[in-house]
């Protein structure tokens, strides 16, 4: 079963959309319990991915490679690392997570929405699992349109103008990407990501194809300046599509970092890794005063997204200043301080996956039933709904880095890291959880306590059963991997270790 393991976890949700599909309009129930069959499927298949990973070596594991165009040596080849296989898992966990969420708020089309959520959950796995340079850019690609569709059909007022700018942003940094991949190939005779690790390359063939990835994966992240569709796609997007976004989609670009950038061209990394560290303080510390000016709650929840990954983007290549700082102890303190960096940005990215995830099901649970995100139209919501302001309340802490939260972990390690490099870079990235707090904080005390607002907060009813279930499952999350982050960091330790030789050796021939 391992042979073929991830292959099943990529076609088996795209697949399954099609009796998802043919259960029509008419029949919107089978194609929601034929939906949570699928990604339940999904996630049990999962489980042996886990049990059968070998946590103490970063090669390969759960390999699978055919022939598909060998014209171009391009082969159907699929693979997983201590980076890969936990987003594996996290974009399978999500999957049911979607479909239990949309269970009663979507009611139109509902075999369509269910359907593309299956194609994409499908989709994102491959993009994690692809070990072929072109393999991985038809899935990076193909991920936009069922989001697309997501976003356009069932999102808000404004969608066709979220969707068209999500797209755009998306496709054309995207395309400098694949003009990448191909001068590669050329030069290598082989679309292998792994091949291209080892290619020697120019300085001045690295700065170009650090630039030409960059502008894929800062997109996606998305960094300073290129992030204003996310907020944009978020407010109009509906609660399913917020949370894939936030959870998943969003670490594609970080992802991409570690998988292409950092291996591939690592002397244009320590050349332009200025910019980076930049564009991230700036995410850290402009972008958290943007979030404390919002009143959508939507908004607030999505430049806050910005902002911690933008931990996760200076956690990556704070690592090369740490190389230049460090002088003649630079074996120890690489060791030390850039693995804390490497691993930091991964929790970080898994953290806020499972937080800004449950931040947007919060959202949604009181759109559902107010059908507003102004943060005016609340107030004394724990009044009449305990059990949720319970859940909102933890969440907002994770978010603001509260210790025993999987929220402080990765930000802590990334701090740690950027003290090896700079002062002023753990000063300023430090900024993040005073800020996280005020907006986080703002945002609880005008919604969640005080006096009842109005007549439709009066009227408001606690979480359901459903409801219940899928928060307690992301709060326990969050506070396991607060409490207990080891697994995790042990899991990635080799994986680190085999990135940061290759970015430590120069490919300058």
């Amino acid at each position: 079963m391992s042979v073929h393991l991830l292959s099943l976890l990529i076609w088996l949700p795209i697949l399954g959309s099609l009796p998802v599909l043919a259960a029509g309009e008419q029949r919107p129930g089978i194609a929601r319990i034929l939906a949570l069959l699928v990604t339940l499927a999904a996630l049990a298949c999962s489980v042996p991915l886990y049990t059968g990973f070998d946590g103490g070596t970063a090669d390969m594991q759960f390999v699978e490679r055919m022939p598909w165009i060998e014209a171009f040596s391009i082969f159907y080849h699929l693979g997983v690392d201590g980076f890969s296989m936990p987003l594996i898992l996290l974009t399978n966990f999500f999957g049911v997570i979607v479909v239990i969420a949309g269970w009663r708020s979507i009611t139109k089309r509902v075999h369509q929405y269910m359907a593309s959520f299956l194609i994409l959950q499908g989709l994102m796995v491959g993009v994690f699992a692809a070990l072929d340079g072109m393999l991985f850019y038809i899935f990076f690609e193909a991920m936009l349109i069922p989001m697309f569709l997501v976003i356009g059909v069932w999102g808000g007022e404004r969608r066709v103008y979220a969707t068209i700018k999500f797209f755009l942003y998306t496709f054309l940094g995207s395309v400098f990407m694949l003009v990448g991949l191909i001068w590669l190939y050329l030069q290598s005779g082989s679309f292998a990501i792994l091949d291209w690790h080892v290619l020697p390359l120019s300085l001045t063939a690295q700065t170009w194809l650090f630039l030409a990835f960059f502008t894929a994966f800062a997109v996606k992240v998305p960094m300073w300046p290129v992030h204003t569709w996310l907020p944009d796609a978020h407010v109009e997007a509906p609660t399913g599509g917020s949370v894939i976004l936030a959870a998943i989609m969003l670490k594609i670009g970080g992802y991409g970092f570690l998988r292409f950038s950092l291996p591939i061209t690592p002397d244009g990394s320590s050349h332009l890794d200025w910019l980076i560290i930049a564009f991230s303080l700036i995410a850290v510390v402009y972008i958290g005063f943007v979030a404390l000016a919002q009143s959508d709650m939507k908004k607030l929840i999505a430049y806050s997204s910005i902002a911690h990954m933008g931990f996760a983007t200076l956690g990556f290549f704070v690592i090369f200043a740490i190389m230049r700082a460090a002088g003649s102890d630079a074996d120890q303190q690489i060791a030390q301080g850039a693995a804390l960096g490497i691993s930091g940005g991964m929790i970080q990215m898994i953290s806020h996956g499972f937080i800004s995830g449950a931040l947007f099901l919060c959202v949604g649970v009181l759109y559902d039933r107010v059908h507003s995100r102004e943060i005016s139209a609340y107030g004394g919501v724990a009044n009449k709904m305990p059990w949720f302001a319970a859940f909102v309340v933890l969440f907002f802490m994770a978010n603001s880095g509260l210790p025993g939260t999987s929220g402080f972990v990765g930000e802590f390690m990334v701090i740690l890291s950027a003290f090896h490099a700079n002062f002023w870079y753990a000063a300023l990235a430090g900024l993040t959880l005073i800020l996280g707090a005020a907006y986080s904080l703002y945002l609880v005390k005008r919604v969640i306590f005080g006096d009842v607002a109005n007549q439709e907060v009066a009227e408001l009813q606690d979480i359901n059963i459903r409801e219940g279930m899928i928060l307690s499952v992301l709060a326990i999350a969050v506070l396991l991997f607060g409490i207990w982050p080891a697994p995790l960091i042990e899991l990635m330790q080799p994986t680190v270790e085999q990135l940061l030789n290759h970015v430590m050796q120069t490919k300058v021939p």
